[in-house]
């Protein structure tokens, strides 16, 4: 069989679709990888054929916006500057390197150009939800930043922002594409981004369990737990520093922000309240204070995987990836959610008694401090740790994600040959 796989997003979004696409060419797999060029040098790094949907100029200029991080704006922004150009650059990717009878598509909930093409051309598709934040309950809504009330009001504050905020941003540009192809336009965004044929979410029951009124084409497998160079010995100044004493602190704002010079002041104030180590990970240096303290190092980028195995906490903005890494290393962690899914994954993380959670307007270096010291000192926050972190030891999310892939897309296509026999 031959997959496209192309996610929408920054590196949390594509390490999970780029591990997946090497487990399934480990089980014999041809694999296209269609994604923004600022990805480029990773995918062909790993021997995968690559297919652009947008440059690395365009992908930055989104990231230096700041409107990327706020929740009112946010949804707009990401769609304007990122989904809504490479919606017809997806979609002529898929069609250019669809084979009918061999291709199964993998996309996104942001993947518009490949649903697209999935109704133009008719090719098999599987939307891979990594967060559960995008699949709606009216049962157990998620967390959705700016939400407030009781549970029972949850669908109704649901609603009004489908109806007031994201069909009106995107249902007018999409409608419009979809005109040019002869397709009729769609009604509402949310149910239509879950693919009719399969949606598979890569996030455990026990974090989020199944709801009776989810898409009913649903399959749950586990967290897809890949970092680039994970695989690597760690850099040898890493390693030193590692070594030089206790256990430190990591402080990570998320791959793409570029607006955290006021997060790594915090988290330089943090560890010098608790007289800890600590490690800033950042590829935009400017962002980081002129002079650090003893004891506090900046490094561009260390593979989650082996860097937390030796690490007391992590305090991060509330990616699905990075609160897996540290659920995988059992130790605690402190989110500062800023919009998007991050508010959903810090509730949850909290909920498990693993980790604790501020908004940045709370994010400072006394409370950030007072956070940790509670998270570290606590037996019931260990036990609950070392819990998950077992549970995660005795799954390997990708493996079974590519396995539920395998047969899926093999009765699939085995279906479509049979009937068009």
């Amino acid at each position: 069989m031959h997959f496209i796989l192309s996610p929408m997003g920054s590196a949390g979004d594509v390490h999970p679709f780029l591990g997946l696409a090497l487990a399934l060419r480990e089980r014999g797999h041809g694999i296209t990888f269609v994604v923004v060029e600022y990805f480029r040098e990773l995918i062909e790094r790993h021997g995968l054929k690559y297919v652009q949907v947008g440059t690395t100029e365009e992908f930055l200029a989104s990231t230096r916006n700041p409107n990327i991080w706020k929740p009112r704006k946010a949804l707009q922004h990401v769609y304007e500057s990122g989904i809504r150009p490479a919606m017809p650059l997806q979609f002529e990717a898929f069609k250019e390197h669809f084979v009918p009878g061999e291709t199964v598509g993998i996309g996104s909930a942001l993947g518009f150009g490949a649903l697209i093409a999935r109704e133009k051309l008719g090719i098999p598709l599987i939307t891979l939800h990594l967060q559960p934040a995008v699949l709606w309950s009216d049962i157990e809504p998620p967390t959705i930043p700016g939400a407030f009330g009781p549970k029972w009001l949850q669908p109704w504050l649901y609603r009004i922002g489908v109806k007031y905020v994201i069909d009106p941003v995107i249902l007018p540009s999409l409608n419009a594409y979809r005109r040019e192809l002869g397709l009729p336009p769609i009604a509402s965004v949310p149910p239509w981004w879950h693919s009719p044929d399969c949606v598979i979410s890569m996030f455990p029951e026990w974090y989020c369990p199944p709801q009776a009124d989810w898409p009913p084409n649903h399959l749950q497998t586990d967290f897809p737990l890949w970092d680039a160079q994970a695989d690597e010995p760690l850099a040898d100044e890493v390693e030193s520093f590692l070594a030089a004493g206790d256990a430190p602190l990591v402080f990570t704002p998320g791959s793409a922000n570029v607006f955290g010079a006021a997060f790594f002041r915090t988290a330089v104030d943090a560890c010098q309240r608790l007289g800890r180590r600590g490690i800033l990970l950042t590829r935009f240096p400017e962002q980081i204070p002129a002079k650090l303290p003893r004891g506090v190092r900046h490094f561009p980028y260390v593979p989650l995987t082996p860097l937390l195995a030796r690490c007391a906490a992590l305090v991060h903005h509330g990616g699905i990836g990075t609160a897996s890494q540290a659920m995988t290393a059992g130790i605690p962690q402190l989110i500062m959610a800023l919009a998007h899914d991050q508010y959903d994954n810090a509730t949850r993380v909290t909920r498990l008694g693993i980790g604790d959670w501020l908004t940045p307007t709370w994010f400072s270096g006394g409370r950030v401090a007072k956070r940790l010291s509670r998270l570290l000192e606590s037996a019931d926050v260990r036990k609950s740790c070392r819990e998950v972190a077992d549970r995660l030891k005795r799954r390997d999310g990708l493996d079974e994600t590519a396995a539920a892939v395998e047969n899926w897309s093999s009765r699939r296509l085995q279906h479509r040959s049979e009937a068009s026999a």
